[in-house]
């Protein structure tokens, strides 16, 4: 199973320190890096797009990732160009993970409709396909160049009935390690493969002051037991160094 980690909250006091995170995560051998997208949460986190876009001119191989970007708060045409620019210097390393979002907050801050949420997500999913396609909507077109035509690998961060759709529409399936424990996974696992779902990944596990290494090696073991591809940890204040996380994943 790989690892990766969810970068930031940014230092206050160290405007580079997102590139620091990333230089340091890619040295200590995780795997991918990823940007979460959150608002109103008494915290501020990064664009996702900025935070990846700082990610990517720090590191060489690793892989860089929104989990989740949540797509009804976005113009589609917007994030496809977006997209675009970060897989030009990125290349293949860019995976986009969308979702409607499921805390209303978000939602209120940027005047979008909660309770319409999955309708406005549909309708913009739709629309930014038709971006990475062919760059055209409606006779328009944002001309996309040659080497990133057709947009980035994209995945689903859902739970309950979208986890099949994940499977048969996306490029790959997140869910959440932090809303749901490991019988929770455990049990959408199977449905997700028998649909046909390819790369699964287990995102948001947290990693505190509090944690006790030797659970979180278990849990860590179980998720790859279960068959999930990816395991994605957020260091928050007090967490381990990351070299001691990533010694618990082979």
């Amino acid at each position: 199973m790989r690892l990766g980690a969810l970068l930031g909250p940014v230092d206050p006091a160290n405007a580079n320190s997102l590139a620091e995170q990333a230089r340091e995560l890619e040295g200590e051998g995780f795997d991918s890096l990823w940007s979460a997208q959150a608002t109103g949460r008494g915290f501020m986190m990064s664009d996702p797009f900025i935070a990846l876009t700082a990610a990517v001119v720090a590191t060489d191989k690793v892989e860089l990732g929104t989990g989740i970007l949540q797509l009804s708060l976005y113009e589609p045409v917007d994030v496809a160009l977006k997209a675009f620019s970060l897989m030009q210097v990125a290349g293949g390393r860019l995976l986009l993970g969308v979702g409607a979002g499921s805390t209303e907050v978000d939602h209120l801050i940027h005047r979008s409709d909660f309770d319409a949420r999955f309708n406005t997500f549909n309708e913009k999913l739709a629309l930014l396909r038709g971006w990475f396609s062919d760059g055209e909507q409606e006779g328009r077109s944002i001309s996309p160049w040659s080497g990133v035509a057709g947009g980035p690998k994209l995945g689903y961060g859902t739970w309950g009935k979208g986890v099949a759709r994940a499977a048969k529409e996306f490029d790959f399936w997140i869910a959440s390690g932090t809303h749901r424990n490991a019988d929770d996974l455990e049990k959408t696992i199977p449905g997700y493969r028998e649909a046909g779902g390819k790369r699964a990944i287990v995102s948001t596990i947290l990693i505190t002051g509090e944690t006790d290494l030797s659970e979180l090696e278990d849990t860590l073991a179980r998720y790859a037991g279960m068959g999930f591809d990816d395991a994605v940890v957020m260091f928050m204040p007090g967490a381990p160094d990351p070299s001691s996380i990533r010694k618990l994943v082979n």
